[in-house]
């Protein structure tokens, strides 16, 4: 029997996944700020449990990332669930990187950091 979902249906869900927990925080504090209900995990194993436990509309996540990459953890939630949940690259790296360009092309929105939080509000709220 599994839990029932972490959620209201008035919210706007963001889940944050990034493994450096400065960038995490800001980023956290800033949607909260924009009156977003916001979860975060630091690696893409732990967020692939909590995407499912708290249904967000939006994920953020990071590219380069340890174990489960970027990469990885949006071909997974592609695979699950589709064109439900708004995905948002984000990333301090190259996208002449051949990690990074192949998740731009997966996702629906990227950001490299430091990310404009106007922008990305902007999207958020559109989605």
């Amino acid at each position: 029997m599994s839990a029932a979902p972490e959620r209201d249906d008035d919210e706007t869900r963001i889940v944050v996944i990034d493994d450096y927990p400065d960038a995490v925080a800001s980023l956290v504090a800033a949607l909260q700020e924009h009156g977003c209900t916001v979860r975060s995990a630091s690696d893409g194993l732990s967020a692939l449990e909590l995407i499912e436990r708290f249904e967000p509309h939006c994920v953020l996540l990071d590219i380069q990332m340890p174990g489960l990459d970027g990469l990885t953890l949006a071909q997974r939630l592609r695979d699950r669930h589709g064109n439900d949940i708004v995905l948002i690259a984000i990333t301090g790296g190259s996208p002449a990187d051949k990690t990074v360009a192949a998740t731009f092309d997966l996702v629906d929105h990227w950001f490299t950091k430091p990310i404009d939080i106007k922008k990305l509000m902007q999207l958020v709220r559109a989605g």
